[in-house]
């Protein structure tokens, strides 16, 4: 069944070619196709076109797929074109001529990306969500370790004394930057396309306001071409928001892999979070964290991919946009997987004390020893140059005492500025606001 049929047969290999991957896909949007169906139900049975009767039908066959979506039994049979037909056909086949007139002054392209941006902004909320609970993991690993020192790399090169309490704040405080990528991908898709039908509205005396209201949409697209021009930019936007915290969580990772290297040996995995070698028995691989840096790296090019996909297209709908969904869908689920290992991870990652008491860092003392220096009256050029021949030469002492003196006022980790921060995105951010709507 496909909504748009008049009788005329299409040829199967055209057919099986044009449908694609949709009936797999768009389980993804079946719950929030549903959705906007009550919704269109209710504005129809408001407008007077549609009786209360067939609203009561309606409503009643809705929330009947609603509960198979949720018990897992919803499916999407070959004889559907997509999960739009598929709805429309179940409540034609149990209500007659209700059935037939839910998609009354909608079309399959307001109908499509109402869904897209129901689903879109659900899921910009739930990546936050999850977010949180690893930006709140890494702020208590951080003020658990905050005076565990490791050496700070630069180059490659042992540079400066750091700590790990450092280290955890700020891979917190950069996932909250990512969030405003995902904010800004939520405020796109927090617009109601719906009624905007196929790009040029409706001659029915439809109330768009009251769908935005129902569906819990913070704003009306109020131009009918505009609205159609959401396909592609919501995706867009995602996508870069998507690559944004890919670029994070991959950094984190190949951190951890070095981390873990037995010629760092910062950090050490459960060996229940580790794989051996065939032949090698001594390994203990951070296969969990490699992953997590390549599936990362590969999201990272989730934007590049969207853009040509979709580029030089003029408004109006084009069937290209279907590609949109293969290319995005999967990747959207990936990056909450990886979310997920990280959050099962990371507590369990162990610490190794006393780093900085090996003499292989004693260098990395050496801007201590120039700023001791100064505080006795030496100019920093001078001071500078002085504790340069000293470690040329082999003379240099490091200056150990910044363990304990100095190490509050170097390393202030500004554990409570962040955790000012994540209060502030809580209360003000649309992502952790209550939602409206059903």
């Amino acid at each position: 069944m496909k909504i748009w049929d008049k009788g005329i047969a299409v040829d199967k290999k055209i057919e099986q070619f044009t449908v694609g991957r949709d009936r797999e896909l768009d389980l993804y949007l079946a719950p929030f196709d549903v959705q906007a169906s009550r919704a269109q139900a209710n504005m129809l049975a408001a407008a007077g076109l549609i009786s209360a009767a067939e609203n009561t039908q309606l409503q009643q066959g809705l929330g009947e797929l609603e509960q198979q979506l949720e018990a897992g039994t919803f499916v999407i049979e070959p004889e559907y074109e997509d999960v739009h037909s598929k709805i429309e056909a179940y409540l034609t086949e149990k209500f007659g001529d209700a059935g037939k007139k839910i998609h009354t002054a909608r079309s399959r392209n307001d109908q499509v990306l109402t869904a897209l941006q129901l689903f879109i902004r659900d899921y910009c909320r739930r990546t936050a969500s999850r977010t949180l609970e690893l930006v709140e993991v890494l702020l208590t690993k951080a003020e658990a370790h905050q005076t565990d020192l490791m050496p700070g790399y630069t180059h490659f090169q042992a540079a400066m004394p750091s700590s790990f309490g450092l280290w955890f704040s700020a891979y917190a405080e950069h996932l909250l930057l990512d969030l405003s990528l995902f904010e800004a991908a939520y405020v796109v898709a927090d617009q109601n396309p719906l009624g905007s039908g196929a790009g040029f509205g409706s001659s029915f005396p439809i109330d768009r306001q009251m769908t935005t209201r129902e569906m819990g949409f913070g704003n009306l697209a109020v131009s009918s071409v505009g609205a159609q021009m959401l396909r592609g930019k919501t995706e867009r936007t995602l996508a870069f928001a998507l690559a944004g915290m890919a670029a994070t969580l991959a950094k984190m990772a190949y951190d951890l892999v070095l981390y873990n290297s037995q010629d760092l040996a910062f950090v050490e995995l459960p060996a229940a979070f580790t794989t051996g070698s065939s032949i090698m028995p001594h390994k203990k691989n951070p296969d969990v964290f490699e992953l997590i840096r390549g599936r990362c790296q590969v999201l990272q090019a989730l934007p590049n991919t969207l853009l040509l996909a979709a580029a030089g297209l003029p408004s109006g709908y084009h069937r290209d946009f279907q590609l949109l969904k293969e290319i995005l869908f999967e990747p959207m689920t990936q990056l909450l997987d990886i979310l997920d290992i990280v959050l099962f991870a990371l507590p369990e990652l162990r610490i190794k004390p006393n780093l900085l008491n090996q003499a292989k860092y004693d260098a990395v003392f050496s801007v201590e020893n120039i700023n001791q220096l100064i505080q006795a009256g030496v100019p920093f050029r001078e001071a500078y140059k002085q504790v340069g021949r000293a470690v040329e030469d082999g003379s240099y002492q490091p200056h150990r005492e910044f363990q304990t003196t100095h190490l509050g006022s170097v390393h202030n980790l500004g554990l409570a500025e962040i955790r000012d921060k994540v209060v502030r995105f809580r209360n003000g951010s649309r992502l952790s606001a209550p939602q409206k709507g059903n």
